[in-house]
């Protein structure tokens, strides 16, 4: 993976073009935190890469307990590092619970985002989006948008979704036959991997951000934004999506069976497309802006960071 090491934010695959949200994140790091505070510590991304041992260890976990690569920390072998970050509360219990990882051994330090600006929204087309990679339910978003177009006649769908945002093109391949019905429907907009930049445009454009997620996020860059950018956002109570959403989203049960997924998302979806001109539907989409901008920006991502090193 990477690490971040006197300032700089280091690939062990220095071919890699990837750009996914933990590159983002640390990025973002590099660019806000003060050099001195960073130059005592090695801050390995995900995962543990070659070790400088003149430098404090410190993990910052992005993955989830039951990932392979974190199974070192198991056994006490959280101990090798001076602390461990986590991203949500609800990664911290699972690595507590699965790794045995002591609560006051880690720290949580939320993602952050630059603020998303507002920009007036179409009256007339009802735009929803979708800005993950494949595998996180663009499986059951494609057929129930398919049959919700049926039934209005304003909705679009933009996309922006492919494996190719991280290096792995070839893990788009089981996915091919759903981009090309993407492709050739009417109403959708299939853009692939695109800039961050992009995307936020995108979602300033957008009205709903439909997102049948079926991964246990241990967070959500895509959220953060989709909230920031005053989207209606439906998603399922999965993973940290609850936590991330902080309480102010459609959010719906989830189900491991993909068809009662698929009805529950379609009930909530076509609940949030009605909704669109619903004064205390937007009054709840302003508060989400303003509790995500206040709880996901940089300032207190930075602010954190630099408590934590300071306090190593």
């Amino acid at each position: 993976m990477a690490s971040i090491i006197n300032g700089k934010f280091i690939r062990d695959d220095m071919t890699s073009k990837a750009m996914g949200g933990t590159e983002l994140l640390s990025h973002r790091l590099v660019d806000n935190v003060p050099k001195k505070h960073l130059r005592d510590f090695q801050i390995h991304v995900s995962r543990t890469t070659s070790k400088d041992n003149t430098k404090k260890q410190i993990l910052w976990c992005h993955d989830l307990a039951q990932d392979p690569a974190v199974k070192h920390l198991s056994n006490g072998g959280w101990k090798q590092y001076e602390k461990i970050v986590f991203v949500s509360h609800w990664q911290q219990e699972t690595y507590r619970k699965v790794l045995g990882v002591p609560l006051e051994h880690g720290v949580v330090i939320e993602n952050a985002i630059e603020p998303i600006p507002e920009k007036k929204k179409s009256s007339e087309e009802i735009r929803l989006i979708y800005t993950s990679t494949p595998h996180r339910g663009l499986e059951i978003l494609y057929p129930v948008f398919d049959i919700l177009s049926k039934y209005y006649s304003n909705i679009s769908l933009d996309v922006f979704s492919s494996f190719e945002l991280y290096g792995w093109k070839q893990r788009d391949k089981p996915y091919e036959k759903l981009f090309k019905e993407l492709e050739s429907h009417p109403r959708i907009r299939y853009h692939g991997a695109q800039s961050n930049d992009k995307v936020r445009a995108a979602l300033q454009e957008s009205h709903i951000f439909a997102y049948p997620s079926i991964w246990k996020e241990t967070s959500c860059l895509c959220l953060i934004e989709a909230m920031s950018a005053k989207n209606i956002c439906v998603h399922p109570r999965l993973g940290a999506l609850e936590e991330t959403s902080m309480g102010v989203t459609n959010i719906y049960d989830s189900h491991e069976n993909p068809d009662t997924h698929a009805r529950y998302f379609a009930n909530h979806l076509s609940l949030a497309i009605e909704s669109i001109n619903d004064e205390k539907t937007m009054s709840r989409v302003d508060m989400a802006k303003k509790m995500c901008d206040d709880k996901h920006n940089l300032d207190s991502f930075s602010s954190k960071w630099v408590d934590l090193l300071k306090s190593l």
